[in-house]
């Protein structure tokens, strides 16, 4: 399990910038002693399957870059929820990112700044800048009104233990 978190931390850091591309290609590949990309997807998808968060947010990071399976924002999206709604920041930041862009999802500036706001708000600290920047450049596209939702939205969560 220590290896599904600390692959998370690479994509999740190399999606904000916090660590260089190189440092989170070596973090998020496959052991030499598991040979196979498709060894590592079964393992990842067993403990996603059995809710683990950290799995389940980086199941849905592979869904959406196709890496391992066939890529596709919706079923990545799945996962995320799943994720974001243990109270994963992981996979908090990565729906609040779906939901800002529209990628399997329709575009949503309140639902993206509430789960970037709570991926913030349980970042580590060396990343929280970056969380915090993407999801202040969310509240900028919102009306007044908008962002008073988006925060009562995430005020009120509670996370879902599995």
């Amino acid at each position: 399990m220590p290896r599904i978190a600390s692959l998370v931390s690479a994509a999740f850091g190399l999606l904000i910038g916090a660590i260089p591309a190189a440092q989170a290609a070596s973090l998020a590949k496959p052991r030499v002693a598991d040979r196979s990309e498709a060894a590592y997807v079964r393992r990842t998808m067993a403990l996603a399957q059995r809710g683990d968060p950290h799995a389940e947010a980086l199941l849905g990071f592979m869904y959406a870059n196709g890496r391992g399976v066939p890529q596709s924002y919706d079923v990545a999206v799945d996962w995320y929820v799943l994720s974001a709604e243990q109270g994963d920041p992981t996979g908090q930041y990565l729906l609040g990112l779906m939901y800002d862009k529209g990628f399997g999802v329709t575009p949503n500036v309140i639902l993206a700044h509430k789960w970037l706001n709570l991926a913030a708000a349980h970042a580590p600290w060396r990343i929280r800048e970056n969380v915090l920047r993407l999801r202040d450049a969310v509240a900028s596209k919102m009306t007044r009104a908008q962002l008073d939702l988006a925060q009562q939205l995430a005020v009120d969560f509670v996370p879902v233990r599995q």
